[in-house]
């Protein structure tokens, strides 16, 4: 593994002593998904997002694939960083990997709040997730990402131009490809372990669209008893993205539920 540190978009002040929130987006998507709510953590502090193994500014990672080999350059840029605490949020398969952040640096965590998270069960739009990886063109990925949003909430202006234009990058879709069917076994998506987390030491939530066409918001059901769970109605897979203010409300929630 490459000593280098993912690269990231940053807010707040670095001296500030507590723990940075950082942020974990999913397949697809980079450390731009989440500029709508880096600056406006309440109350304010350090915010990190990083860009995955194969995606943003990390395509040319030299190891990408499933949520494992992304946690461990989390935790390697977060240790290359001098970060030894920190609050994750992760949306999907980003869900997955502040979960596996989470299982091996329990001590790190000080809180962890999950959107739509991947590893929950093994049920999973495979077909969907299969098109809207190697789509390139506007006109293709249009209603592909439609079906990321729910009935209540419009696709943002822009963003099916901004992702084509990313996407026209030699490579691009082929490294999403390469990481879709890393996360994927067939038609089914692989189950973490999530009893690891049963007596996690640090406050956790989960928060999920009921109108998920990617995955079936039932999963949350496989949280461990101790993690808040939150349902929202009419909202798809991208909670962030449809009910931004809500979801800033509940990661302060965990904020301040957390040590620091």
């Amino acid at each position: 593994m490459t000593d280098a540190i993912l690269p990231r978009r940053e807010t707040g002040d670095a001296a500030d002593p507590r723990p940075p929130v950082v942020f974990l987006h999913g397949l697809a998507g980079d450390r731009l998904a989440w500029e709508g709510l880096q600056d406006r953590t309440d109350p304010p502090r350090r915010t990190i997002a990083f860009d995955l193994p194969g995606h943003g500014d990390a395509r040319d990672w030299p190891v990408r694939g499933h949520a494992g080999i992304a946690a461990r350059a989390v935790r390697q840029s977060l240790d290359r960083l001098g970060i030894a605490r920190f609050h994750l949020v992760g949306h999907s398969m980003g869900g997955a990997v502040a979960c596996l952040v989470a299982m091996a640096a329990p001590d790190g965590v000080a809180s962890l709040t999950l959107l739509a998270p991947g590893g929950f069960g093994t049920e999973i739009n495979a077909r969907l997730l299969r098109r809207f990886a190697r789509a390139q063109a506007a006109g293709d990925l249009a209603p592909l990402v439609e079906a990321f949003f729910g009935f209540a909430s419009p696709v943002p202006d822009g963003l099916v131009e901004l992702m084509a234009a990313m996407r026209a990058e030699p490579g691009r879709t082929a490294a999403f490809g390469e990481i879709a069917e890393a996360i994927l076994d067939g038609d089914r998506q692989g189950r973490l372990d999530l009893d690891r987390l049963a007596d996690a030491p640090f406050p956790a939530r989960v928060i999920w669209g009921d109108s998920d066409a990617v995955l079936p918001h039932r999963q949350m059901d496989a949280a461990p008893p101790a993690f808040a769970r939150h349902l929202l109605p009419g909202v798809g897979h991208m909670p962030h993205i449809e009910r931004p203010d809500l979801v800033l409300r509940l990661i302060g929630q965990s904020l301040n539920g957390g040590a620091g």
